[in-house]
């Protein structure tokens, strides 16, 4: 082995061999092969029922969100209900303290305590 520049790990190199007038290629042709009807059939079965079962998940999560949607807003429309209702018994209660002193400016009194009111019957009506 010849010694090359201190180093020993080269290799001479060789001298070029003369070229060839042609090159021969080699090409790979691969046909597919066709898959029979009742494998395309089958595979086309069983992508519709995954995606009729994927639909079907769908639409079930759909119709929950929905009533979730449905159980908020009647949350809030009860809630703000209370609210109302809670304004309007404080308005009732105000309106309750100031009909004894709307009726003295009117002229009404009370009667006494253990005074009886009689109510004269009407004929059957």
């Amino acid at each position: 082995m010849a010694y090359t520049r201190g180093n020993l790990a080269t290799q001479p190199q060789r001298k070029e061999e003369k070229r060839q007038l042609y090159r021969e290629k080699t090409k790979v042709v691969t046909r597919r092969r066709v898959l029979p009807m009742k494998e395309k059939l089958l595979y086309m079965l069983t992508v519709s029922v995954f995606a009729l079962v994927a639909v079907a998940l769908i639409s079930r999560y759909v119709h929950i969100y929905d009533l979730n949607m449905q159980a908020q807003n009647l949350d809030r429309k009860i809630s703000n209900t209370k609210k109302e209702i809670a304004v309007y018994q404080k308005e009732k209660q105000t309106l309750l303290e100031m009909v004894p002193q709307k009726a003295e400016k009117m002229g009404f009194s009370r009667p006494p305590e253990d005074s009886n009111i009689y109510l004269k019957e009407t004929g059957g009506e």
